[in-house]
């Protein structure tokens, strides 16, 4: 079993990587339990919270990086209005003279 810290230090190639060899894993562990004795079955339960693990951490660099993305929109979208604000005012002191 592999900690989250451990996980959370590798790149979305590798998780992804890691995830596929788990799913693997799993499914034999599970066509073997129903075909004969397993020696650990503790190791079905240890599988699916790595699987678990893994799929959360994707998920908090999903939600990262559209965050950063939304960030990212937001600050274009305060620089427009600063924009929009200065092209208002040079026109009102045009009307003006």
């Amino acid at each position: 079993m592999t900690k989250a810290s451990e996980y959370r230090q590798m790149s979305g190639e590798q998780l992804t990587h890691e995830l596929r060899q788990l799913i693997e894993e799993l499914f034999r562990l599970t066509v073997q339990a129903a075909t004969e004795r397993l020696d650990a079955p503790s190791n079905l339960r240890k599988l699916r919270r790595d699987i678990a693990r893994i799929k959360t951490i994707q998920r908090e660099q999903e939600l990262a990086a559209v965050e950063s993305e939304v960030a990212d929109v937001a600050d274009v979208a305060d620089v427009a209005d600063v924009a929009d604000a200065a092209v208002g005012a040079t026109e009102s002191v045009a009307e003006e003279s």
